[in-house]
């Protein structure tokens, strides 16, 4: 078996005036996004909080609408992948409101009764609806709408609001009066005379992580949100001052190109988008996510992320059922699960469009078994070519270069064979002159398992793709924007069960 070594270019994005370059920050500070405002001078936010996490939030736009010094290294010069930020309106040509168009104040002694519960489900459930009570009653009420509502989190929520932790101290409990556990299984698979019974019993079909919940939960209302704990927000030259850090936080000039961005994706207006485009061309990431519900052992939620070389994407919601088998640990739908969730991603295109996809690219993390791809070629009509790539983190395989002092290169490869190769989507950047991370690069196994296709084209719209991260302002990722947020989409879907019947949603809504 001969090897061969290759290096894909770094791909290029594109930003206002059709310029291009490597880097998203280098592109925003330079020219701006290559998506404007729509009109806007002044981006519209909603903050709910406490009071005093309104308070922060208003001091934390203040702070964003201007210069924030970027890191240093120890002989205080600037580095060169953790530059300063310039500015909201610098970067992105609208300015930032220093007050919330729409600002609701939650009572922190009640949001903290009511995460402190006994009961973790109860705890979780009671707070998500505080704030999504609140958000909604503003929804209804109030003519002018935010573009999107930051949600400021008090970090007793962050720590009691995920699973797998422990309850607060027995003196800080409050009292949790919803059946228990047991007897709510007992209600939901056999009914009870009581509705207030099976109420209080479908508490425990809520995801227990307040972030994935509340997501879900305003899903329904297409609210965009955006959260951030009150620690992340507060003025870093003070809590350093008074040596308050309590975690292993980034410098805050990476903070806010990172929370800039996500706000500006939110507001549905894209920061870049990739420049070398080829018409016609459609990405779709599987997902998959286990029903933790215990009327429905065994069941498991399938969804399509469609994404375009634009950056922009849709979740489609597919169809429940016993897609995961214990036996190969892998995930596979029925033909007809197969066909009808990918008749749902075509037909999206086409209504964004006015015509079908000329090439659809499937991406998984396992290879697609023969009644799962039936299906999936059965949803697309001749005018469509059907590719399969099958992508997987390879640990077991590293590239070294003896005769330099850096890693590997990103966007090094090896074509193993006519339809695999490896792929380091991390590794060293000259542009940044640096590599951002802490062990030795790992590839990604990328294989055409269907399909008739270059694999040097398949490789380089992988290494394409982990540039449309807009939930943060980074290089690169690791992962392509297909299968990165596969894990977060299904467990915000999973969340509620009133995600069962979601309609299509923009990306922007789960991240």
């Amino acid at each position: 078996m001969t090897l061969e070594a290759i290096h894909l270019p770094e791909p290029l994005l594109a930003f206002a005036h059709g310029q291009s370059l490597e880097g998203p920050k280098d592109g925003l500070f330079l020219f701006g996004p290559v998506e404007d405002a729509s009109g806007r001078n002044q981006v519209r936010i909603g903050i709910i909080g406490t009071p005093e996490g309104v308070g922060l939030a208003r001091l934390w736009l203040r702070r964003l609408s201007g210069f924030i010094l970027g890191k240093t290294d120890k002989s205080g010069n600037p580095v060169s992948w953790a530059p300063s930020w310039p500015g909201f309106a610098e970067c992105f040509g609208v300015s930032l409101p220093l007050q919330g168009t729409a600002e609701l104040k939650l009572d922190r002694v009640a949001v903290e009764a009511a995460i402190k519960k006994g009961n973790r489900a109860d705890a979780v459930r009671s707070t998500v609806i505080m704030f999504a009570a609140a958000i909604r009653n503003h929804v209804r009420t109030e003519e002018r709408q935010p573009d999107l509502w930051l949600v400021v989190v008090p970090d007793v929520v962050f720590r009691y609001g995920r699973p797998q932790v422990g309850l607060p101290p027995k003196a800080e409990r409050t009292r949790s009066t919803i059946i228990s556990a047991k007897a709510a299984k007992r209600a939901l698979i056999g009914g009870d005379l009581f509705p207030e019974i099976v109420d209080e019993a479908e508490t425990y079909l809520f995801s227990s992580n307040f972030h994935h919940q509340l997501k879900a939960e305003l899903l329904q209302d297409k609210i965009a949100l955006q959260l951030a704990l009150e620690s992340t927000l507060e003025d870093r030259a003070i809590t350093n001052a008074k040596a308050e850090r309590r975690r292993g936080l980034l410098d805050e000039a990476t903070v806010a190109w990172n929370f800039a961005t996500t706000l500006y994706f939110k507001m549905d207006a894209k920061p870049w988008a990739l420049a070398e485009v080829r018409p016609g061309v459609c990405y779709v990431g599987l997902v998959f996510k286990k029903n933790p519900s215990p009327t429905a052992a065994g069941e498991t939620c399938c969804a399509a992320q469609m994404f375009l070389n634009s950056g922009d994407g849709l979740v489609f919601r597919g169809a429940l059922g016993p897609w995961y088998s214990d036996k190969t640990r892998e995930y596979h739908l029925s033909l007809k699960a197969a066909k009808s969730l990918m008749i749902s991603v075509v037909n999206g295109y086409k209504a964004k469009h006015g015509r079908y996809p000329v090439q659809l690219f499937i991406h998984g993390r396992h290879t697609f078994n023969v009644d799962e791809w039936r299906g999936f070629a059965s949803a697309v009509t001749d005018e469509t070519q059907l590719i399969g790539v099958r992508i997987q983190s390879q640990d077991d395989m590293r590239l070294f270069r003896p005769q330099a002092s850096t890693p590997v290169l990103r966007g090094t490869a090896i074509l193993v064979t006519k339809r695999t190769g490896l792929l380091w989507t991390l590794g060293y950047v000259p542009r940044l002159a640096s590599y951002q991370g802490f062990e030795t690069p790992k590839p990604l196994s990328v294989e055409v398992t269907h399909g008739d296709v270059d694999l040097k084209q398949v490789l380089a719209d992988v290494l394409a793709l982990t540039k449309l991260n807009y939930n943060a302002c980074d290089f690169a990722s690791g992962l392509p924007v297909t299968l990165k947020f596969a894990d977060r989409v299904g467990e915000i879907l999973m969340a509620s069960p009133r995600t069962v019947s979601a309609p299509p949603l923009p990306f922007r809504f789960y991240i």
